[in-house]
């Protein structure tokens, strides 16, 4: 266009009437093309218009699909760091456990207070006594009932020597008894000592 315009300058030099012919036909070829574009706009516009909508889902599918990659890659990151806080965390609790648990078997045992070891020891010695007890008795019985026979034979001689020894001691009491100056001599001593004052 521009060129046609600097020829029809040069040829305005040369003749001056047609300088305006030039200037309307180029003014009537600019007018033309640019109603075939607004038309050619108008056919295509539409087809571009799906054109982009096309690759605007694409593209969309794309970026969908590279920040779901992004996503699970951190979930695996924070997960995995979640697992490894949480080991370590168990970690800790078991020691501060194991910690806590001798702590308080040193405060019991400082107490006296069996542990359950010793708790189990014993149960076994029951146990072993239990069962040695259970034996020996089955074994003895025979010979069990010739001593307790002999227990009441003794029993009742024991008896019969605190009875003589206190008919000595009453014979004496009599002849005291004879002689009333005595008697009442000895009675008050004797009443003071049986209840213990002096």
């Amino acid at each position: 266009m521009v060129k046609k315009l600097q020829k029809l300058s040069n040829d305005k030099k040369k003749g001056g009437s047609e300088l305006p012919r030039t200037v309307k036909d180029s003014a009537q070829q600019i007018w033309l093309a640019g109603l075939g574009a607004f038309s050619k706009a108008q056919e295509e516009g539409g087809k571009v218009f799906e054109a982009l909508v096309k690759e605007g889902l694409t593209i969309q599918r794309k970026t969908q699909a590279v920040a779901e990659e992004k996503i699970t890659e951190a979930t695996t990151r924070v997960t995995s760091m979640a697992n490894d806080i949480g080991s370590r965390a168990a970690g800790r609790w078991d020691k501060l456990e194991t910690i806590f648990e001798d702590r308080v078997a040193k405060a019991l045992a400082k107490l006296g207070v069996p542990s359950a070891r010793d708790l189990e020891a014993l149960a076994a010695r029951v146990d072993a006594l239990t069962k040695g007890a259970k034996a020996v008795p089955a074994a003895k019985p025979k010979a069990a009932a010739p001593k307790a026979a002999a227990k009441p034979a003794a029993k009742k001689a024991a008896a019969k020597a605190p009875a003589r020894k206190a008919a000595a001691k009453a014979a004496p009491k009599k002849a005291a008894a004879k002689t009333p100056a005595r008697a009442k001599a000895a009675a008050p001593a004797g009443t003071a000592d049986a209840t213990g004052a002096n």
